[in-house]
């Protein structure tokens, strides 16, 4: 079960520093990707973001909060058919 990056996110990046295997990108366009993004994919569900962040914006996918829980998908959508990881360093 990856990290979900939710609605609460205010684009700090100290997840993107904590992450070991590099798998979280700041979403680019901003003012489509407003958030960081956590590839499902290569999450390697450590949690070492979780702690990184101080908007308490990261979750595991399983207890994301009812009402976050639409943020969920963008995560996923983000590097399956968005960005994903060729919009890094922008």
């Amino acid at each position: 079960m990856a990290y979900v990056i939710t609605g609460l996110c205010l684009r700090h990046g100290g997840c993107v520093d904590a992450c070991p295997v590099d798998c979280i990108v700041a979403g680019y366009p901003i003012d489509e990707w407003p958030y960081y993004y956590i590839d499902p994919a290569t999450c390697i569900d450590c949690g070492a973001c979780v702690p990184a962040c101080p908007y308490n914006a990261i979750w595991p996918e399983g207890e994301v909060p009812d009402e976050l829980r639409d943020d969920i998908e963008p995560n996923t959508v983000y590097f399956e058919s968005g960005p994903g990881y060729s919009a890094r360093g922008k």
